[in-house]
């Protein structure tokens, strides 16, 4: 049976070439929106919580501050309507899921960005 899923995942799911983020990485999103006969790309930029899952099924969940409440999203990697991830800025955190992040406000909600070599 997973010789089946394996088969299917790897013959009709095409694969997309998104850059290589993690927990603290601070991402812009830019998907695909239907309305009616319309399409149009909206985006959404945030820091990433969690990324979970492997392989066809692997999800990621980003959370942004819109005014003063938290908004967070939960983005398929695979899912067709996704156009293009930007990695703005990586961060140094020390947890693969960092839902401590939601508590935090002000300046303690700020992550430390990675340096780089």
């Amino acid at each position: 049976m997973s010789d089946l899923v394996k088969f299917v995942e790897n013959e009709f799911v095409t694969k997309k070439d998104f850059p290589e983020f993690g927990a603290g990485d601070t991402l812009t999103v830019y998907y695909e929106i239907k309305e009616g006969e319309k399409t149009r790309t909206q985006f959404f930029k945030g820091v990433v919580i969690q990324k979970r899952g492997a392989g066809i099924t692997q999800t990621f969940t980003i959370r942004k501050m819109s005014g003063a409440v938290g908004v967070e999203r939960i983005f398929p990697l695979n899912m067709p309507a996704l156009q293009k991830i930007e990695v703005n800025q990586r961060g140094k955190v020390r947890r693969a899921r960092i839902f401590y992040f939601r508590d935090l406000t002000g300046k303690k909600a700020k992550i430390k960005e990675k340096r780089r070599r």
